[in-house]
């Protein structure tokens, strides 16, 4: 049986309901946005059905809708390998306190994009074995990704400007 974006969506709302806040296609490919106590049980249910094998979790990316609530969204992009069909997955959280279900304990593969978006965002996954910052400095302050981030400008260096531009620029004591 060949999956088609139809079939997967009624499956899901049939057997989730509720928990599926909204459907969208674009292009082919099928966008389920869900209540995040949803996410755990659909991904599961997602990988364990015999009839959808969604294996492979192949991206995990972090959104900042500033001005928007909820203001992050996690989109969890899965592939069925049998049947050649993809789904996304959509969870919203929120500005003040934004956590969202963990899949690592599923799905290895989101072990390290869940850290990289904690690190990028500040979004909390509730169940990741090792949520700590992967690409910036433990004593970072702030979320570099965030929209509210100040943008850090500086001028190209070129050779008539070169001297200037490197003595505005923080070195470490030699």
């Amino acid at each position: 049986m060949a999956l088609t974006n139809a079939t997967v969506r009624e499956t899901l709302q049939t057997r989730f309901g509720a928990g599926i806040l909204e459907t969208s296609e674009f292009r082919g490919d099928l966008t389920l946005t869900l209540d995040p106590q949803a996410l755990v049980p659909v991904a599961l249910f997602l990988r364990e059905a015999p009839e959808l094998q969604y294996i492979l979790l192949s991206s995990v990316t972090g959104v900042d809708y500033y001005g928007r609530e909820p203001r992050f969204e996690v989109v969890y992009h899965f592939t069925a390998l049998e049947h050649g069909h993809r789904v996304a997955l959509k969870v919203g959280a929120n500005e003040i306190d934004p956590h969202v279900p963990s899949l690592a304990p599923m799905f290895p593969t989101a072990n390290y994009q869940e850290r990289e978006i904690y690190d990028m965002f500040g979004i909390i996954f509730d169940g990741h074995p090792d949520l700590q910052r992967i690409l910036m400095p433990d004593e970072w302050d702030g979320f570099p990704q965030r929209k509210d981030q100040p943008l850090v400008y500086e001028e190209v260096a070129f050779t008539f400007n070169h001297d200037a531009i490197d003595a505005q620029k923080p070195y470490a004591d030699k």
